[in-house]
């Protein structure tokens, strides 16, 4: 079964997108409903909301970044060759 490359740099600014409109949806919430204590019973389907975009967004940006290069072989880091 052939596989498609997708690029990891794609889903991690798509993971930051997710929660960056999870703290928006939060803000937006608070504004529009003058309320910021979202453990209110009244107000659990948006505490829900912000908890499963934050958390996809962390968890996807955690898993998505870039990782670091490995330095060249025959080469030592604390000398800086």
């Amino acid at each position: 079964m052939a596989e498609v490359l997708f690029p990891r740099s794609v889903a991690f600014w798509f993971y930051a997108l997710t929660f960056l409109a999870g703290i928006l949806f939060y803000f937006i919430w608070g504004l529009s409903y003058g309320s910021w204590d979202l453990l209110r019973p009244e107000w659990v389907g948006a505490y829900a909301v912000t908890v499963v975009l934050v958390g996809f967004g962390i968890v996807g940006m955690l898993l998505y970044r870039e990782t670091p290069v490995a330095p060249p072989p025959g080469t030592d880091r604390d000398s800086g060759n």
